[in-house]
C-alpha cells in the first residue's frame, strides 16, 4: 500500500459522516443480536442480505463472557465498516476498542470508546509507532483481546500471530477468524508454508514445525506462553475460528 492511497483513505474517513452509537439506546443483550444489528458477518444471520453469516457469535460469547463488565482493551485487526467494533462497545460497557485497517474509508460508526487507525500492518515500523502512542495515551501495556479478521492471507495470519501475540495480556485471548481460508482458496495461500490449522495443531502438541516465518526459538516461546487453543466451526463451509488463550 503506497503512502498516497493510505492517506486518501484516511482523509475520507476523517471527513465522512459516521453513525454515533453512543446515542443508540438499543436494548440487545447477546453478541449475536448486536452483530446482526450492526451488520457484522460474525452473526448467525448477516443483516445486509439476510443470508447465513459465519455464526461466530456463540463462540465469542462463550469465551468473552468473563470479560463482560471488566475494564478491558480490545484490538481488532481488520474492521471493515466497524460492525463488530460497534457490537463489542455495546456488549462490553467498560471496553475500549482499537481498530486497525488498511482501508478505514469503509468505517461508518463512531463512539468515544472506538479508536480507528488506518494502517498497513506490513509496515512494522509504523505499527510500532502507533502501538507505542496508544499505550502511552491510554495508559496500558497490552491488550486483553486481539482479533485477527484481516486479509486471511497465509503470510498475514502468520506474521500477525508472530508480531501481535506478545501484546496479549496474561490470561488474554488471541483470536484468528477464517484461519482456514488458505486451505480453501488458492489466492489466500500466498506463501509456501504449512497451513494455520497444522501450525496450531503442532503448537498444541508442543511440536516444532518447519517454518520460514517462525524460528525454532519463536515456536518454543509461543508454546511456553499458550495455555490452550480452542477451535470452532461456524455456519459456513469456510467459517473457522481459533481462540488462543495465553498463560
Amino acid at each position: 500500500m503506497n503512502f498516497f492511497s493510505l492517506f486518501k483513505r484516511n482523509l475520507i474517513y476523517k471527513f465522512k459522516n459516521k453513525i454515533s452509537i453512543d446515542l443508540d439506546n438499543i436494548k440487545l443483550n447477546t453478541l449475536d443480536e448486536l452483530f446482526h444489528h450492526y451488520g457484522s458477518d460474525k452473526a448467525n444471520i448477516f443483516k445486509l442480505n439476510k443470508k447465513t453469516g459465519h455464526g461466530f457469535s456463540n463462540f465469542y460469547e462463550k469465551n468473552f463472557y468473563k470479560y463482560k463488565n471488566k475494564k478491558i482493551n480490545i484490538l481488532e485487526i481488520g474492521s471493515y465498516a466497524g460492525g463488530s467494533a460497534a457490537a463489542f462497545v455495546k456488549y462490553f460497557p467498560n471496553a475500549k476498542i482499537f481498530c486497525f485497517d488498511i482501508n478505514i474509508s469503509n468505517f461508518k460508526y463512531k463512539s468515544k470508546n472506538i479508536h480507528v487507525f488506518g494502517i498497513d500492518m506490513n509496515n512494522e515500523k509504523k505499527t510500532n509507532e502507533i502501538l507505542k502512542s496508544i499505550f502511552s495515551k491510554y495508559n496500558f501495556e497490552d491488550f486483553d483481546l486481539i482479533i485477527d479478521d484481516g486479509s486471511h492471507n497465509l503470510s498475514d495470519i502468520l506474521n500477525g500471530l508472530k508480531f501481535y501475540f506478545k501484546y496479549v495480556n496474561s490470561n488474554g485471548i488471541y483470536i484468528i477468524e477464517d484461519f482456514k481460508h488458505p486451505n480453501y482458496y488458492t489466492y489466500n495461500k500466498n506463501i509456501n508454508h504449512i497451513l494455520i490449522d497444522e501450525l496450531l495443531h503442532n503448537l498444541q502438541k508442543k511440536k516444532i514445525s518447519i517454518s520460514s516465518v517462525f524460528t525454532k526459538d519463536d515456536q518454543i516461546n509461543l508454546i511456553n506462553q499458550i495455555e490452550k487453543i480452542e477451535i470452532y466451526k461456524g455456519n459456513l463451509d469456510d467459517s473457522d475460528i481459533a481462540f488462543i488463550i495465553k498463560k
